[in-house]
């Protein structure tokens, strides 16, 4: 249903085989791991919201990012032992795919974590970093404030150090436990962070961001973003990444603005245009090549929280939906 929140018992395991043959231009592969990321709440609904997200269907095998390693090939371009990704791998711990679906992962790229291509080096990094450089119009020397909300999710916790990398002088993050602060500001650079369970939000913002805010990466929306908002400058800008306070209520995405914000949105000429980092795919390879070698440098700290076991993955889901992880949620299926 639309509205609600998703637990663990939303989702089943089930025993079953695969075909002992494959087909030309198949692969089998076994799968090493699985991502779990807010949007897959959206597929939970016979209307997901968007054009480019078709709804899981009751009794079939949910998919995702994952990444695996292939057994066996008949595919001209893929050889036993490839480790290969793809954004509809199915939740299985084995499966026979088709080998033009996937494409090839180099580890070295990574220092050889594997799963990065998952995170900060896949879909969720280039989301951080195209909606910072196509949305955000950060410029070096600007003297620029970002703000970031769900800062220690998976795409937050990357965006406030892009934004850094990218010319911002200050960056703030939004974040709901000490812990999670402590650690963007201690490991990820973020000048300040706040956690927004403990007193007044829009008191610290005032406090810690004394210029305005610039530039806003929005992955909550609600309450936090109404806040942020009206304290932004001038011609500044909103990154419209993720609404995940919304998503367990039936409204439509993006949710509209309560009037008093969307007042303030427009008299201060505050862009707060939807982002689908799928519409800048032909920007994706020298992207991935960029965050590779941030990882590399060491100059992007990268936070995962690993959930081992396919079983297990329906936990991992409803504990990123209440915002329990640190970093990226991956399931480790097998090593």
């Amino acid at each position: 249903g639309k509205n609600g929140v998703p637990v663990a018992e939303n989702f089943r395991l089930e025993q079953s085989t695969i075909a002992d043959t494959i087909k030309e231009g198949q692969v089998r592969v076994r799968t090493l791991y699985l991502s779990v990321d807010p949007y897959m709440r959206c597929r939970m609904n016979e209307d997901t919201g968007s054009d480019y997200l078709v709804p899981w269907q009751l009794s079939e095998v949910a998919d995702g990012g994952g990444i695996g390693v292939v057994e066996e090939s008949k595919h001209q371009y893929l050889a036993k032992g490839d480790f290969v990704t793809s954004f509809n791998w199915p939740w299985q711990t084995a499966a026979l795919l088709d080998g033009s679906s996937l494409r090839k992962l180099d580890p070295q790229l990574v220092n050889g974590h594997l799963s990065y291509f998952l995170g900060a080096a896949g879909i969720t990094g280039l989301t951080a970093l195209l909606g910072v450089k196509e949305k955000g119009h950060v410029a070096v020397g600007a003297n620029q404030t970002m703000v970031v909300s769900g800062a220690a999710g998976a795409c937050g916790s990357l965006a406030g150090q892009i934004g850094r990398l990218e010319g911002c002088s200050r960056v703030v993050g939004i974040a709901g436990t000490d812990e999670k602060c402590s650690i963007l500001v201690q490991e990820m650079g973020f000048d300040a962070a706040i956690n927004y369970k403990k007193g007044d939000v829009a008191g610290q913002l005032r406090e810690l961001c004394p210029g305005g805010v610039d530039v806003y990466f929005d992955n909550v929306g609600g309450d936090i973003s109404d806040t942020v908002i009206s304290q932004m400058n001038q011609s500044s800008h909103i990154i419209l990444c993720g609404q995940i306070s919304q998503y367990n209520k039936d409204v439509p995405y993006p949710p509209p603005l309560p009037p008093n914000i969307e007042k303030i949105q427009k008299e201060r000429n505050i862009t707060r245009e939807r982002f689908l980092v799928l519409n800048y795919m032909d920007k994706q390879e020298a992207s991935v090549l960029q965050l590779c070698q941030w990882i590399q440098q060491g100059k992007l700290k990268v936070r995962e929280t690993v959930v081992e076991g396919l079983a297990n993955i329906g936990a991992a889901f409803q504990s990123m939906m209440n915002g329990g992880n640190i970093g990226k949620q991956i399931v480790l299926v097998s090593k």
